[in-house]
């Protein structure tokens, strides 16, 4: 599909931008969009045919912490290129260190493709979590503080140089199953002036040291094919023995400084500085890659005139 696309517009910029012209045409927006598709494109493949990918096998999460059964109808890059797609392709801060395990990708499309959506996973060592308030736990109150949250902040990510965010609401209310101490939920987000809005669909993973997460980052119209594949996430990931939340052993292991509320509202992170609590919210700004190329290169202006 990309491949024909190129094609097409390279064909376009033969037009647009003629052999030994002295001076460059206007060009309508049909033409520079199809400048920017362009410069996208190749830019995206640059960066896939670095990543590496795996298919229909077992991976070593965090050497020996955990097994992740690739699940079927998805594909798996490790954690420095998970890195890789997060801030080179989609825009996010660096540093964030959601995507320390690697990601998973739908089969049928490279990270690039304006139609994939993404499951960042990583693990965050804080210690065993309680999970006593979970039974008693008001999620709607929960979302209210997490708006007023994320609100409050803005003013310092713009001083930052960062969109400002809105929590819109849930995209799916958390749920939690005790048995299986496995945690999900979804959140509906909009970043600064971006079209549309972007889904973060979490499940969370509770061990004995910590918790495991997986992100799947998308456009709100991914939310069905998401869900659906949920019990295939659920199922991939087991931890190894030793690791399990059933391995909990109070005369040696540390205990979290916070419970299930405080990990659905990402006030975990915010403790540690700016960057960790924007990396809550994770988007998948193809668009805004796009026009930062154009930015940093030669520009329209000076391709186009005008």
């Amino acid at each position: 599909m990309r491949i024909s696309a190129l094609s097409a517009i390279a064909g376009l910029l033969f037009i647009v931008l003629p052999l030994g012209a002295q001076e460059a045409p206007e060009a309508d927006l049909s033409e520079i969009d199809s400048l920017m598709m362009l410069q996208y494109f190749a830019y995206v493949d640059s960066i896939e045919n670095t990543l590496t990918f795996y298919s229909d096998t077992t991976i070593d999460l965090g050497a020996g912490l955990a097994e992740l059964v690739i699940p079927p109808g998805y594909k798996y890059i490790d954690g420095e290129d998970g890195r890789t797609v997060l801030v080179d392709l989609w825009g996010n801060p660096p540093g964030n260190g959601t995507a320390d395990l690697g990601m998973l990708f739908p089969i049928e499309y490279g990270p690039g493709d304006p139609e994939a959506y993404g499951i960042a996973i990583s693990f965050t060592e804080d210690g065993y979590i309680e999970d006593d308030d979970a039974r008693d736990m008001d999620y709607d109150d929960l979302l209210e503080q997490m708006q007023d949250d994320t609100d409050a902040e803005n003013e310092m990510r713009l001083e930052a140089g960062y969109e400002s965010i809105r929590l819109l609401g849930w995209a799916t209310p958390p749920h939690y199953d005790e048995a299986n101490k496995r945690l999900h939920w979804a959140k509906e987000i909009e970043f600064g002036e971006t079209e549309g809005t972007t889904l973060n669909y979490n499940v969370l993973f509770l061990g004995r040291r910590g918790y495991l997460m997986m992100n799947a980052i998308g456009d709100m119209q991914d939310l069905d094919n998401i869900s659906a594949a949920l019990p295939r996430f659920l199922n991939s990931v087991s931890f190894q023995d030793g690791h399990r939340y059933a391995d909990f052993d109070s005369s040696i292991d540390d205990v979290a400084a916070y419970g299930i509320g405080a990990l659905i509202a990402g006030k975990v992170l915010a403790k540690t500085g700016l960057l960790a609590t924007i990396g809550v919210f994770l988007l998948k700004a193809w668009k805004l890659v796009l026009v930062g190329l154009v930015a940093a290169g030669a520009g329209f202006k000076k391709l186009f005139g005008k």
